[in-house]
């Protein structure tokens, strides 16, 4: 499962990239915020969950693992979407539709991954071929 979470932040690392370049060429920095949360949730945020699922794959193949990735993935984009409407003048309160549909399937995707993450990754079940046995 980590191997698709890293697939998928690498299209928002592009997106993020193509925003900061039209911003830049254009000095329309109203987006700042949108490009923003496309690079740091869109991207950092879902390649250091791909991360940490390659490095534990049993936490990333149980059924919270695929109940974050559905969550986290239908979530995000219907979110970043919203960060863009926002700046579009007479668009706020349809915004905040997408806002809290999905930024309440991000924070419901979250507290899976962190029980995941808590009832699921232990050391003896990292991924690490460099690992000494003790």
């Amino acid at each position: 499962m980590g191997s698709k979470w890293i697939k998928i932040a690498v299209i928002y690392f592009l997106i993020g990239i193509a925003v900061g370049l039209f911003m830049s060429s254009s000095l329309q920095l109203q987006w700042a915020s949108a490009h923003a949360h496309v690079n740091l949730v869109g991207w950092v945020s879902t390649a250091i969950m791909g991360v940490i699922y390659s490095v534990y794959p049993k936490a990333g193949n149980n059924v919270l693992g695929k109940w974050h990735f559905w969550l986290y993935n239908i979530g995000l984009p219907v979110f970043l979407l919203s960060t863009f409407m926002v700046q579009v003048k007479g668009m706020l309160d349809f915004a905040h539709i997408f806002t809290f549909t999905g930024g309440g399937l991000l924070a419901v995707g979250l507290i899976v991954f962190v029980a995941n993450v808590y009832l699921n990754i232990h050391d003896k079940d990292a991924k690490n071929p460099n690992r000494r046995a003790s």
